[in-house]
């Protein structure tokens, strides 16, 4: 399946959100340290209801720690800078797709790092800076599973 990177989390009921969206279709999610709360968190515990467990939810120390471990066939990185749009990505089994922090978004030598045609972002009205990251991980997560033809799902 799809692989979601979290790198530097802030907000935890955003990340609870995501644990529970990654139970529910069967993605894999990943959390890149440092992260800007515990995993005890209430916030996060009760956006996430009883789905935690549920979830394949890994941490890391770093990214670099994340590629060697996970071995993903192509990152992907996301952007509210982007020029090419989510839906003109083809997604594909064992992709990873990249979130920046809640602030800040993905670190510049991060998305330095990944081809240009491999970052997309998700459309909005002119002046805005940026979607809600429990937000724009659904619709990527959706939109990714239905180009998979939904698989694994009842």
């Amino acid at each position: 399946m799809i692989h979601i990177v979290l790198i530097k989390p802030e907000i935890p009921p955003n990340t609870g959100n995501i644990i529970r969206l990654c139970a529910n279709s069967g993605y894999y999610l990943h959390l890149i340290k440092p992260l800007g709360f515990d995993l005890s968190d209430s916030n996060l515990i009760r956006a996430g209801l009883d789905y935690h467990d549920l979830a394949n939810l890994n941490i890391h120390n770093s990214f670099d720690d994340f590629i060697k471990i996970t071995k993903p066939n192509r990152i992907l990185g996301t952007t509210a800078k982007g020029e090419k749009l989510y839906t003109k990505i083809n997604f594909k089994k064992n992709d990873a797709i990249l979130f920046g922090s809640e602030s800040i978004g993905l670190d510049k030598e991060i998305l330095n790092s990944i081809p240009k045609e491999n970052i997309f972002k998700l459309p909005m009205v002119p002046n805005n800076r940026s979607l809600n990251l429990s937000n724009a991980v659904s619709i990527i997560v959706y939109e990714s599973w239905k180009q998979l033809n939904f698989e694994g799902s009842v």
